[in-house]
């Protein structure tokens, strides 16, 4: 039997395919298609030229067609990768089944913005050929070539590994059809009491039209038979996203609490008493199913009076965007899929037939149990020793650790809520204090951040804060808190018309001797203290006088009216992140064609922006070494002879998300220049958000950032390595077979180390 039931269109994989596929990404080898096209050259009118069938040699100093690699393909390598770590026996079980949950979120929302704005392009006839060459349909169908081959590995990876290693730890996903006794009694109470007075069946017939499915809902198609008329009728039952997605089993006596853990899929029990929810009526199939939806919004700043209002109204609309993919169990009935089908206007091509149970992000409530023998180490994050406290019992002065020099800290290694957090709480309280300014762009709901800035409002400081409610699915979160700070007595702005503001910044303005000191923080993460000990990011808090005039002009910028600001140590995007970026490229490639010897390093989520792309081509080709370290989506092509042979590209990928963003710029080992911020090189980032990085001038925060990039670009390192053909092999072993070092384990090791060397009374 296939994986997906054969019908015209919709692509097909036989067992033994879906399998020499699991193993090919356990190896680390990609399962991801990459095709490509070369661009057809246009004249200067803009039209395309005829080209014979062999594409002729660029002519000297200029670049060939061909070099970049498809953004969307890219990312799905990304993915790829995420699976390659669910599917590692060497990586903690529980640890590989929050992987295979991450990759199904992953997913979601690449089909909810990237796969929904490219069918919204061309079905407006904006949409342009890529500069990886492919039309905008090419890169559709090959994104759904490659997505259904990475679903059922995804599936094939949990249904036939993960579960049985689970299995064997006393953690077991049971059916509810498989239950008796007391299980049996627990489920129908359970049902009864949570369950039942939540759903609400919704019947199709003449009288009622077929219902509304909303994006990433999870569904019961259910089949129905009036035992009077013999008629047959579907119905649909929506899996209530606020109970529990699985739902755990009381212990049986004799078992182990500790390590028994036994779960039921919450769509299980609601089928197994659908009887009670069409009484009268045979239930004869039922069949899960899900939705996804375009859910990428767009607010037209320009001709909106309020942007808030705008943007609600926004929200409202992003519910009823139209369909991009449907997931259905693989027994689904064919003519129940073609009705689903037809219903929500799917091709058969967006349509992922899977072994149940779907949507494995519910795997996040397994990957939470509290097993540490199925983790990673534990690992508490530790105060800076330039933050540490004097005396143990006491608690560091943020502001006085500042004036004595510049601190640059490494989150998780270096603890968020002893430093940043310690920075505004202290900050709030000092009756020295007379302003606060920040930025925020993500922040959990409780965060004592925003307590902060209340609080110092309350007290009666100047508080301003730059709240970017355009944050992609944060939003409605974001304009609750916006509205609580502004209840406070905050002063709150939206940023600028059509930019998002995604700069991670705060001043504090303190009173000292008569005179005005200036306290900054500029990071690359967002001011969240809870993704703060997931997420790998930098910050700098400083007093140096240049970012306190800087970080003034551009807060002045953001609320108020100062377009033609000037900065010192700040690169700021729109307007000079880029140019500011490619100056040193340029500065650089000059000192490699001198015979200098010159390294560009660059540490980021992304690298797509084409003009720094071919920046470094040229540098490339003048004799600079260029190291790459890129999380997700590269369209750089690294070691193509006399293009890009003194590149290389690596991924690391581990317990923490690589985050950061770090560009150095090193010649004859000496003449160093280091940016860090919040700008990944896209189009996005450069050319529409407001993006700041800041220029490192301590040295010994310079050698830091140079010894970090040594270990993600070190071959004795375990990362991916992004090869000329644009595939991603996975390099974990050394030639003896022992595993390479992990990097984040290394960086772990470093700041226990120093951390027990902090300043002691």
């Amino acid at each position: 039997m296939s994986v997906i039931d054969t019908r015209p269109d919709v692509p097909t994989q036989s067992e033994d395919e879906v399998e020499a596929a699991i193993q090919k990404v356990a190896d680390g080898e990609s399962v991801v298609r990459l095709k490509q096209r070369q661009p057809r050259p246009r004249a200067a009118n803009g039209r395309f030229i005829r080209v014979a069938e062999e594409e002729a040699d660029p002519a000297p100093g200029e670049l060939p067609s061909g070099r970049f690699l498809d953004r969307e393909m890219s990312w799905l390598q990304f993915n790829e990768r995420v699976l390659q770590l669910a599917s590692d026996d060497s990586v903690p079980l529980l640890e590989q089944a929050r992987f295979l949950a991450i990759f199904a979120s992953n997913l979601d929302e690449f089909f909810m913005v990237r796969v929904a704005g490219l069918k919204r392009r061309i079905a407006t006839g904006i949409a342009v050929r890529a500069a990886s060459g492919l039309e905008p349909r090419e890169v559709l169908d090959e994104i759904s070539q490659s997505a259904h081959e990475l679903m059922n590995v995804h599936a094939r990876v949990f249904q036939n590994h993960i579960r049985p290693a689970l299995e064997e730890e006393g953690i077991r996903i049971v059916r509810a059809d498989q239950l008796t006794g007391e299980d049996r009694a627990f489920l129908d109470t359970f049902f009864r009491e949570s369950v039942y007075p939540v759903l609400t069946p919704l019947a199709v017939d003449p009288a009622h039209p077929f219902p509304y499915i909303s994006g990433l809902s999870l569904n019961l198609a259910v089949l129905l038979v009036n035992p009077k008329t013999g008629r047959e009728h579907f119905a649909r039952v929506k899996v209530p996203p606020s109970l529990p997605r699985l739902v755990t089993l009381p212990a049986p006596p004799d078992a182990d609490e500790l390590y028994d853990h036994r779960f039921v899929p919450l769509e299980d029990i609601i089928a197994e008493h659908l009887q009670h929810l069409f009484p009268g009526m045979d239930v004869r199939e039922h069949f899960s199913f899900r939705v996804t939806r375009n859910e990428d919004l767009e607010v037209e700043e320009d001709d909106a009076e309020n942007i808030l209002t705008a943007l609600e109204k926004e929200l409202t609309r992003r519910r009823f965007g139209p369909p991009v993919r449907l997931e259905v169990a693989d027994t689904i009935d064919p003519h129940v899929l073609d009705m689903l089908r037809q219903e929500l206007r799917v091709r058969p091509d967006e349509v992922y037939a899977l072994p149940e149970p779907l949507d494995l992000t519910g795997l996040n409530i397994v990957a939470d149990l509290d097993r540490s023998e199925m983790r990673w180490p534990a690992y508490a994050s530790r105060t800076h020793p330039d933050l540490a406290p004097v005396e143990r019992a006491g608690r560091a002065n943020i502001l006085e650790a500042m004036r004595e020099r510049d601190i640059l800290l490494h989150h998780p290694y270096d603890s968020f809520s002893t430093s940043f957090v310690s920075f505004i709480e202290q900050a709030a309280e000092d009756p020295n204090v007379l302003a606060i300014k920040q930025t925020l762009y993500r922040t959990s709901g409780d965060s004592p951040i925003i307590d902060a800035l209340i609080d110092a409002a309350e007290a009666g400081k100047q508080v301003l804060a730059v709240v970017e409610i355009k944050a992609r699915f944060d939003e409605e979160n974001n304009i609750t808190w916006a509205r609580k700070l502004e209840r406070a007595g905050v002063h709150v702005v939206y940023g600028m018309v059509g930019l998002k503001t995604h700069a991670k910044l705060c001043l504090v303005v303190r009173e000292e001797d008569g005179k005005m000191r200036r306290y900054g923080h500029v990071g690359t993460g967002n001011y969240n203290p809870k993704t703060a000990r997931l997420y790998e990011d930098f910050g700098l808090l400083t007093t140096d006088p240049e970012v306190g005039e800087d970080l003034t002009r551009l807060f002045n910028q953001l609320s108020g009216m100062a377009p033609r600001s000037k900065f010192k140590r700040l690169l700021v995007a729109p307007r000079t992140v880029r140019t500011g970026l490619l100056e040193q490229v340029e500065r650089a490639a000059n000192a490699a064609r001198n015979g200098k010897e010159v390294r560009i390093a660059v540490k980021a989520n992304s690298l797509v922006d084409e003009q720094t792309i071919d920046a470094l081509y040229r540098a490339s080709q003048a004799g600079a070494k260029v190291d790459v370290w890129v999380r997700g989506i590269c369209s750089l092509k690294p070691g193509v002879p006399d293009l890009s042979e003194n590149i290389r590209v690596r991924s690391v990928l581990g317990r923490y998300l690589e985050h950061s963003r770090l560009f150095l710029f090193e010649v004859e080992g000496k003449d160093t220049v280091c940016y860090m911020g919040s700008a990944d090189l896209m189009h996005r980032n450069l050319d529409r958000r407001v993006e700041a990085l800041v220029r490192l001038t301590d040295p010994r925060h310079v050698r830091s950032m140079t010894e970090l990039m040594d270990l993600g670009m070190s071959d004795e390192t375990s990362s991916w390595h992004l090869e000329s053909d644009g595939s991603w092999a996975r390099h974990h072993l050394g030639k003896d077979g022992e595993p390479l070092k992990d990097a984040q384990a290394e960086l772990i090791a470093v700041h226990s180390k120093r951390g027990r060397k902090a300043r002691r009374p």
